[in-house]
């Protein structure tokens, strides 16, 4: 199976951590504006998922969406969701904490793209 979003193991640490604070969690990768494109974690359920947008998949046992528009750029790309130190989007819970998510990536292989039908 080919994975469109995973986590490294700071960034599993940091939703255990959060999930013990505010409970299940939620992220929807940001399209920009005022955070720049970054992935922003909320409480299950306070950021209102649409039609427009995609579920990639589930990291720490969150689940991750994105913007249709936006998943148009990136679906050729595996997100690797991980935590460096600093203040990222003031919307996303891990402020406080002194950290932020940050989305790195990676271009499928010619074979993934097979599989993901790509």
């Amino acid at each position: 199976m080919v994975e469109k979003v995973v986590a490294t193991e700071a960034t599993i640490e940091l939703i255990e951590k959060l999930k013990a604070i505010h409970g299940d969690l939620m992220f929807h990768q940001s399209g920009g504006c005022c955070d720049g494109s970054s992935p922003m974690c909320y409480p299950r359920g306070e950021f209102r998922i649409g039609e427009s947008d995609v579920l990639l998949g589930e990291i720490g046992d969150t689940p991750f969406y994105m913007s249709k528009d936006q998943y148009e750029y990136w679906k050729h790309t595996q997100l690797i969701i991980d935590v460096v130190d600093g203040r990222g989007g003031m919307f996303s819970l891990e402020g406080p904490e002194g950290k932020r998510f940050l989305t790195r990536s990676r271009v499928f292989t010619d074979e993934e793209r097979e599989v993901l039908n790509l």
